[in-house]
């Protein structure tokens, strides 16, 4: 066989651009989950990869790609058979090899964010492993591998059902099995928002996957060394760039119009749905096709991702299972409808009639029956023996620190509060051997004689933006100290109601600012006065002011105390 350079390069470049991914799908999950559980999520995502490319060196390969029969391929231990059959043209075996494995990779990796914050780390590898060794690779050997869907002309370019959906099932299966996230559901099966601690997290690893998906789809011609496949490639990354834009713009607008607003974690998850359901006829459709996948995947991901939280009861906090797993069989289909010829068979839309609409129906139905049947097998298996969830109490403390024994991800970084806590929990009841009446009295102890000067303190809670107002006002008046901490906390309204992922925000703690001042020459009055003056907007969230007594001051560098130590006098 004669290589060609330009192929081999071309298929090695796309290789490490889908390796990266794991970056993206690391960072992204991450930040759509809580901090406590950073590590765990990091490391998943590095094991699935190290675990998955010896398993599918040893038997994945051989059951996708060897010369078996229609369902599965052959058991070639360490590729050592003859794959000229499937290889493609000027390409060596490892470089396709090596393509290959990172696809794999990707469909394990997927799984991760669906089951994140509760499942076992050793579950975890062992279903990785099996998705790796068996699963992918016999409903790959059916699309990819000359299996009995590809001899009916089922087409998937790049994986949206063979790599994504088969991810985004295993997902729905593996969440189902285990469970929500203690605190998902109140009593009524309402379910509550549970933000994802790091937005920016979240949107690096998505930028980091759509800049990858160019390598995804782009080098799935596994060519360039002629005008045919370059024109392919050109039209792939064309196509699989304004699916992702148009599902994006679709998603703002359907959560601006739903929710108020344009929900962020919503949009950038609409960038993957279109990068997900443009993967199979990426090289089929023209770009009218393109933009109609991804409008119709921005519009199919908002309520996909409201049915499985709201209706399914399925916890799924990174929305893996809607953007890959539904999108992935919808732009499946989609390629049935849109295809306008050039590659594969004519879609509905230009005239090619139902049969190929139903070839890919039929490919999409069997894989999702094949992948869920298996699974659910190995799930079910791993529940009754090692256990598939984590225990309640490493759960609550967070799977870092459990599973890993990192105290935390963020060494340096004050940590918010995990406020997600069970329906059923009660607080402890604390009891000692001493009885009220003979406990030690609370004395209240002479403040100051009629010649000190009173001493008060005024503390204010307002919001964060307001405080720059309230500081120099404060200034203005003769308030030369005070003290100034970032807290979290709510009123009588149990804070503002707000939407996270469709899901509205309640009794939340919002961020505020609380500012302490003890003042004696400056009137109390002039000091309410005046905070309640700037700081009043007359919606809920203006703020509190507490008045307090001060019994003494004392100022550390002379010792003065009272009166005299509020006074910054040389």
């Amino acid at each position: 066989m004669t290589y060609s350079s330009v192929n081999t390069i071309w298929v090695l470049i796309g290789a490490a651009l889908v390796f990266f991914m794991q970056a993206g799908f690391s960072l992204c999950e991450a930040g759509f989950t809580r901090a406590k559980n950073t590590g765990n999520i990091l490391m998943k995502n590095l094991m699935d990869f190290c675990i998955g490319t010896p398993a599918f060196w040893l038997v994945g390969f051989g059951l996708m790609f060897g010369s078996g029969t229609a369902l599965f391929g052959a058991i070639d231990p360490f590729i050592m058979g003859d794959y000229s059959h499937i290889l493609p043209d000027g390409v060596p075996l490892w470089a396709f090899a090596i393509f290959q494995t990172v696809f794999c990779a990707t469909s394990a990796t997927i799984v991760s964010g669906a089951m994140a914050e509760r499942t076992k780390f050793s579950a975890y590898c062992i279903y990785s492993l099996a998705i790796s060794l068996v699963i992918y690779p016999v409903s790959g050997h059916w699309i990819w591998g000359g299996g009995w869907l590809s001899q009916l002309g089922f087409h998937d370019f790049a994986g949206s059902t063979a790599v994504h959906m088969v991810g985004g099932i295993c997902a729905m299966i593996g969440a189902a099995i285990l469970g929500p996230r203690i605190g998902k559901y109140d009593k009524n099966g309402k379910p509550r928002a549970i933000l994802g601690h790091n937005i920016t997290f979240a949107a690096l690893g998505v930028f980091i996957l759509w800049f990858c998906w160019f390598g995804f789809n782009g080098a799935s011609t596994v060519g360039m060394d002629s005008d045919e496949l370059m024109q392919t490639a050109g039209r792939v990354f064309f196509n699989t760039n304004l699916s992702a834009a148009l599902a994006c713009c679709t998603t703002l607008i359907v959560t601006w119009i739903r929710y108020k607003k344009p929900d962020v974690s919503m949009t950038y998850n609409a960038a993957l749905a279109g990068l997900v359901g443009i993967t199979a006829g990426c090289d089929a459709v023209n770009p009218m096709g393109a933009a109609a996948i991804g409008i119709i995947c921005g519009i199919v991901i908002v309520f996909a991702v409201e049915f499985f939280d709201k209706v399914a009861k399925i916890d799924d906090p990174v929305g893996a299972i809607s953007v890959h797993g539904v999108c992935g069989a919808l732009g499946t289909v989609l390629t049935g409808v849109f295809a306008t010829g050039v590659t594969t068979e004519k879609g509905l839309l230009y005239g090619g009639g139902l049969h190929f609409l139903g070839v890919q129906c039929l490919g999409v139905l069997s894989v999702a029956v094949y992948v869920a049947a298996i699974i659910t097998v190995v799930f079910l298996i791993l529940k009754h023996t090692i256990g598939l969830r984590a225990d309640k109490e490493d759960e609550l403390a967070g799977l870092d620190v459990s599973e890993h024994g990192l105290l935390t991800s963020y060494a340096g970084f004050a940590m918010l509060p995990d406020t997600i806590a069970q329906d059923d929990y009660k607080p402890v009841n604390v009891s000692g051997d001493v009885p009220v009446a003979e406990a030690v009295p609370v004395k209240k102890m002479p403040t100051f004689d009629s010649n000190t000067p009173k001493l008060t303190k005024v503390e204010i809670i307002c919001k964060e933006s307001r405080f720059e107002t309230l500081k120099a006002a404060m200034m203005h008046i003769g308030i030369t100290g005070m003290t100034v901490s970032h807290v979290l906390g709510c009123g009588m309204q149990k804070g503002k109601p707000e939407y996270y992922r469709g899901v509205q925000v309640e009794a939340n703690l919002l961020p505020k600012v609380q500012v302490e001042i003890v003042v004696s020459k400056v009137p109390v009055s002039d000091v309410i006065e005046t905070a309640k003056r700037v700081l009043y907007t007359g919606h809920i969230g203006d703020g509190k002011i507490f008045v307090y007594d001060v019994e003494n001051v004392v100022k550390i560098r002379t010792g003065e105390e009272g009166y005299d130590a509020l006074q910054d006098v040389e």
